[in-house]
């Protein structure tokens, strides 16, 4: 299949079901541990966590004794993250950002539906205090490659463009962004991570892949999920069940004091 010379900027999320994220994709927060490892929240910090979601990974900062407030632009996921106890601040993260200085700005799988990778960057690097830190894990390059050709192999069947929604930046890339930001960059890497679904192909393609559907009727919608899934054979682990070829892209950068 020819891919596009100019293919759409990245749009900045969807419409979520926290109730159906929880039962399709536990293993994001789940798998978290690294980046809330590289993050070594500390009691009293202020911390803020970008695109908490639904705030589990949020709750694991305020159990480590940091002052932590979410921001999420989601009124569903806001919800649950508030019926967790947690304070969340209803915002985009591309407009200013309110609350600062914040001592940590925390982001796990949600730089990656950002329209707008560096004006975000800049919100972020304007509401730290000087000498605060970013520490994000995002899609990297390479992530979740197989599923989006199959998601794009099956909208060209229907006489459809090719989308790139999402923002996986290769570490090249994404080090010249926070350092046009004014970052300085302390770690940054890919680790590839096979990830097992929980509720299958189908779950993950029905939790995440409104992008690709947006320029369909409802009705037109199942027919090219099925057809994504069934071009993904590749993915199916016999014993093991689905595993989604995940990248992740992990880093830690600091304003400048």
């Amino acid at each position: 299949m020819p891919v596009p010379a100019s293919l759409p900027a990245p749009a900045a999320g969807q419409q979520w079901s926290a109730a159906a994220y929880a039962a399709n994709a536990p293993f994001v927060p789940a798998l978290g541990g690294a980046a809330l490892a590289l993050l070594d929240p500390r009691p009293g910090e202020r911390i803020l966590d970008l695109g908490c979601g639904d705030g589990v990974l949020t709750a694991r900062i305020a159990a480590a004794g940091a002052a932590v407030t979410g921001l999420e632009p989601d009124p569903d996921m806001a919800a649950a993250a508030r019926g967790r106890g947690l304070a969340v601040i209803a915002a985009d993260a591309h407009d200013p950002i309110p609350g600062g200085p914040w001592d940590a700005v925390f982001s796990n799988a949600a730089l990656h539906w950002m329209r707008d990778p560096a004006l975000v960057l800049s919100r972020v690097f304007d509401a730290l205090a000087p000498g605060g830190r970013l520490v994000a894990e995002q899609g990297g390059f390479g992530n979740v490659a197989a599923v989006v050709t199959a998601l794009n192999a099956a909208r060209a069947a229907r006489g459809l463009a090719a989308l790139a929604p999402w923002d996986f930046p290769s570490p090249d890339r994404a080090r010249r962004r926070l350092e046009a930001a004014g970052f300085e960059v302390e770690e940054l890497g890919l680790h590839p991570r096979p990830t097992p679904l929980p509720t299958g192909m189908a779950g993950w393609l029905a939790t995440f892949a409104a992008p690709f559907l947006s320029d369909l009727p409802a009705a037109a919608r199942p027919a090219l999920l099925a057809a994504a899934e069934g071009l993904l054979g590749a993915l199916h682990e016999p014993g093991t069940g689905w595993v989604a070829d995940y990248v992740r892209l992990r880093f830690r950068a600091r304003r400048p004091r």
